[in-house]
């Protein structure tokens, strides 16, 4: 890969995430619209981690409303859907059967996977 010809990471995404970006740049052949998608996919990880230090922090999954009745916090939510987020997008942009990163190949894109083609 030309280091020049790809994007770099944003500014906003935590630095574990901005490494994890610049590792799957390096090592795979995307097209633009996929470094989009990445990054998409590493601001739901971000937002994850977010949820899971807020729930340390609670000390509990659950919180008792008003009528001592218990609910799941808020980030039990907003971790499920930020991991289901990244998840859906690393599958979208193919990373999800991808071997071994050292082994720098495209990614396997829909019409690479099998299955039934329209004609």
């Amino acid at each position: 890969m030309n280091p020049n010809s790809n994007p770099s990471p944003t500014a906003h995404l935590a630095p574990e995430s901005r490494r994890f970006w610049r590792q799957i740049a390096v090592n795979f052949e995307l097209e633009p619209h996929h470094f989009a998608l990445l990054t998409l996919a590493l601001e739901a990880w971000d937002r994850g981690q977010q949820a899971r230090v807020a729930l340390a922090k609670a000390g509990s999954l659950t919180f008792e409303d008003r009528f001592g009745q218990p609910h799941a916090r808020p980030e039990v939510a907003m971790e499920r859907d930020a991991r289901l987020s990244f998840a859906r997008l690393l599958r979208e942009i193919g990373l999800d059967g991808a071997a071994t990163p050292e082994v720098a190949r495209p990614p396997l894109l829909r019409m690479n996977r099998g299955g039934s083609h329209a004609s």
